[in-house]
């Protein structure tokens, strides 16, 4: 036993070296052995130890009892412990203090043990007096070690140790935890020393690393990863163990002994304290995440996939242009897909044949309709010879490029050796089962090589812009087919009318922005009629493409069929509506048994709706009858006067029906500007139609400038390249014919009025010089004025129109019109109007207000239509 003197220190710790073996052992197992500097293995010295050692976890204290029972020392310890001051309880009786009544007897005689010299340890239940520090009443519960000592006179005493027990409980249990949780972790776990060595390695660190836990202790950051990472791994390190600040979540790349697979793991890194708060190293808790990496880099690679799909699927196929749309998949994938890219399609398709020549094979020309580089504009050097865009070209027949259009399958394309490309898929362009083009796809040295997935996206990259790009085939070529048609259903040419300057424009839709669109249903025309007359007319199908093509051409055919009738204007447009009314449904049917039968939810597209502005102009008189079906209004422009829109009743739209039409009747000045036109000429997204319109009427202020002039200036005036619509422009300029080209008699109703008509005519003619056509003239109206005596009513008037042509007008007021027949060899009469036909260049009837005429035209001498001789045409009829 050993025994010291009962006042000869204050000292709290009992043993310094039973103190630094105790402190080792403990702090290992929680980290506080981490900076303990006490007694080790082979020491031959007694060391101190410095905070962070075991007391700082455990509470010990110490204090002395006199040969009376009562404390006559109190350490600095206890005064913590119970939280009574040594002054106070200096004298103090411990079982009366600190001893439950009920344990007091017990006590009593331990006491007397102990000072009779016993050494004695237990457990003492206690309570803290009143008036200590504590909470007053506050039980606990005590180890306590008695040993005996005696005073410097000889009497007995002994010195107390006291632990508390609940304490040492509570450490026991953390140590337990923290045990399990070290050695039991799924997580790699290192205790990490101030010297950034580690102290503790936990079984699974060491599973992956390879050795025992043991193993592991003493080694660096260094001994794990490579320089780079090492060295960003300590500095991260010493930030922690300086800064106290967490790391959570970084990401350490390295290997592992045994393996060339690069690894990834996740670790957190808190600072670790003593129990005096005193840092002493960082705890490492790590976690392989090289396959959640791994399936992070295929989610993000798929999101970026679909993200590639979404944007392709948005923005190509937007233009019905093939440049344009093999542009469009260009600008989707460089770079994000790839660095270089170049699209190639078969000369022959961009032609308009459907199989071109070398087709099945793949040796059939292509033609560069698109590249893009990432790389400073490199050119396309991983299949050959670079090809320029727009350049006609073919791969070689056992190429990967001519084998990928051969087999419809994607093929690779090695890089060449110094070159700029790593690698080529050479995607064909598939789109309705048919190859329509190849797009190759390259990626620079450097640059992460195709992979499966890759190959995936390309084909369907391809494949998506293939049914743009053949769409955009079909679709230009249907556009130009209907463009063919709608051109061919014009007046070609310039037209000409007697009494009228003309010019015309027409402008299809998109023409100027480059852009392919569906042609419309516009159309102008101008067409001559009997009697230096001549119809204008101005027309716009609703709807486009080759429907409202066809539907315009339709149209304008049965005005020109009505227009030879000779009909009034508002009743061609009557007729017009009922045409229009039954365009697209079966023929030979009555409109009233259509109507009838047809479904009230019939389907749309087969409706055909038009507008139309028809007008006849009278070269004689200068007046101009206009009708109006839902059409723009005429522009006039007076000599010296301002443009004006003509108020004509606009009417219903050609197809709607119900609603007869009104005509209005202007005289037009000589050197007066009519201009007839489309909605396309002053409308657009841009300019409302009113605004349209001021425009049109305000770039038509100086008529007087040549009429071909004029309509360049006003295109060039309003907006005509918006390309939303089609433009058609007709302008004429009115010059009326000359008052000495009219020859102009009124004849009474008798037989001598025949002779008298064919002494007007040779008059007249010799007046204007056209000797060469008086025999046949005298003949032909002898003819007409006999008819008219004979089948006719009232007085006969008789005209003679000189202009491009002769004219020759015979009036009466019959309604009866004449008809033509095939007279028999034995018939005496019959004949007039055949010699009529075969005299004369055209002939005809029409009714007027007041009756009918009958006319017969004959072309002037010089001309390249020869006259007929009279002995020859009345032998024919026999």
């Amino acid at each position: 036993m050993s025994e010291i003197p009962a006042k000869a220190t204050e000292s709290e710790d009992p043993s310094e070296g039973a103190r630094a073996g105790a402190a080792d052992g403990l702090a290992s197992a929680v980290g506080g052995a981490l900076a303990a500097d006490g007694v080790r293995s082979g020491d031959a010295m007694w060391q101190s130890s410095p905070p962070g050692s075991i007391y700082d976890y455990i509470k010990v204290a110490s204090f002395s009892i006199g040969p009376d029972g009562l404390v006559d020392q109190w350490s600095l310890r206890a005064e913590h412990l119970f939280g009574i001051r040594a002054d106070r309880a200096v004298g103090m009786d411990p079982i009366e203090a600190f001893i439950d009544p009920r344990h007091r007897e017990r006590g009593m005689r331990k006491m007397a043990e102990i000072l009779d010299g016993r050494e004695w340890t237990g457990v003492v239940p206690f309570r803290m007096p009143s008036g200590a520090e504590g909470e007053c009443g506050h039980e606990g519960l005590a180890e306590v070690y008695v040993m005996p000592t005696r005073t410097e006179e000889g009497e007995k005493a002994a010195v107390c140790i006291v632990v508390d027990v609940r304490t040492l409980r509570s450490i026991e249990t953390d140590l337990a935890a923290s045990q399990a949780i070290f050695s039991q972790s799924p997580f790699g776990f290192l205790l990490i020393d101030s010297d950034l060595r580690v102290r503790r390695a936990n079984q699974r660190f060491a599973s992956i690393f390879g050795g025992t836990p043991d193993d592991h202790r003493g080694k660096g950051v260094h001994d794990y990863l490579q320089r780079g990472e090492a060295e960003r791994v300590a500095a991260t390190l010493r930030r922690v163990l300086e800064t106290g600040n967490s790391i959570t979540d970084m990401h350490v790349t390295g290997f592992v002994p045994g393996s060339d697979e690069r690894r990834h793991w996740s670790v957190n890194l808190y600072r670790v304290h003593s129990g005096s708060g005193r840092p002493i190293g960082v705890a490492w808790l790590g976690t392989d995440i090289t396959a959640r990496r791994a399936a992070a880099r295929e989610a993000a690679a798929a999101r970026r996939n679909l993200a590639l799909l979404n944007e392709a699927g948005a923005r190509i196929g937007n233009s019905l242009d093939l440049e344009t749309t093999a542009r469009q998949l260009l600008d989707v994938v460089v770079p994000g897909f790839c660095d270089l890219a170049t699209v190639d399609l078969y000369q022959g398709l961009l032609a308009g044949d459907e199989t071109p020549p070398g087709l099945a094979d793949g040796s059939a020309e292509l033609r560069r309709v698109a590249f893009a580089s990432a790389v400073s504009d490199a050119p396309f050097a991983g299949a050959g010879v670079p090809v320029a865009v727009g350049a006609v070209h073919h791969y070689p027949f056992n190429s990967p490029c001519a084998d990928a259009l051969r087999t419809a399958r994607p093929q690779s394309v090695p890089g060449e050796d110094g070159g700029l490309v790593q690698s080529t898929l050479a995607v064909p362009m598939v789109a309705h089962d048919t190859v329509v083009g190849l797009v190759q796809f390259a990626r620079t040295k450097g640059s992460e090589p195709f992979g499966d997935r890759d190959r995936d996206l390309a084909v369907e990259l391809a494949a998506r812009a293939a049914v743009c790009i053949d769409n955009a085939r079909l679709y230009r070529r249907e556009h130009e087919r209907a463009l063919i048609l709608q051109r061919s259903l014009l007046p070609p040419g310039d037209p000409e009318a007697s009494g009228l300057d003309i010019a015309c424009r027409y402008l299809p839709g998109n023409v100027n922005t480059g852009r392919p669109s569906e042609v419309g249903g516009d159309w102008f025309d101008v067409i001559e009629l009997p009697g230096h007359r001549t119809a204008l007319v101005v027309g716009d199908v609703m709807g486009r493409g080759l429907r409202a093509a066809v539907a315009m051409g339709e149209l304008r055919t049965a005005v020109r069929t009505l227009a030879q009738l000779d009909l009034e204007p508002a009743e061609v447009l009557s007729q017009l509506d009922e045409i229009a009314r039954n365009l697209g449904a079966p023929g030979g049917v009555q409109q009233a048994t259509r109507a009838a039968r047809r479904p009230r939810e019939a389907d749309l597209s087969e409706v055909y709706l038009a507008t139309c502005v028809y007008a006849v102009y009278d070269s004689v008189t200068r007046r101009c009858t206009f009708a109006n079906a839902g059409h723009l209004p005429p522009v006039l422009v007076e000599p010296g006067e301002a443009a004006l829109m003509l108020d004509v009743p606009p009417g219903m739209p050609l197809g709607v029906g119900g609603e007869p039409f009104e005509e209005v009747e202007v005289e037009l000045p000589e050197g007066a500007l009519l201009a007839l036109y489309t909605d396309g000429l002053v409308e657009s997204r841009d300019h409302p139609l009113d605004e349209g319109l001021q425009a049109f009427v305000s770039a038509l202020s100086d008529p007087t400038q040549p009429l071909e002039d004029v309509c360049d200036h006003v295109l060039n005036t309003l907006d005509t390249h918006h390309g939303e619509d089609d433009i058609a422009l007709l302008m004429a300029r009115v010059q009326g014919l000359p008052t000495d080209s009219v020859g102009d008699w009124t004849l009474p109703r008798e037989p001598r009025s025949v002779g008298r008509a064919r002494e007007y005519a040779r008059a007249q003619l010799l007046a204007w010089d056209m000797e060469p056509l008086v025999d046949t003239t005298e003949l032909l109206v002898s003819e007409l004025v006999t008819n008219a005596l004979r089948y006719g009513e009232g007085e006969i008037r008789l005209r003679l129109l000189l202009d491009r042509t002769l004219v020759c007008e015979v009036w009466d007021s019959g309604l009866v019109q004449p008809r033509r027949r095939r007279a028999r060899d034995t018939d005496e009469g019959g004949r007039g109007l055949q010699l009529v036909g075969l005299l004369s260049a055209a002939w005809g009837s029409r009714r007027t207000p007041r009756g009918k005429t009958v006319w017969f035209e004959l072309p002037l001498p010089g001309g390249d239509t020869s006259l007929t001789d009279p002995a020859e045409a009345l032998l024919s009829l026999f």
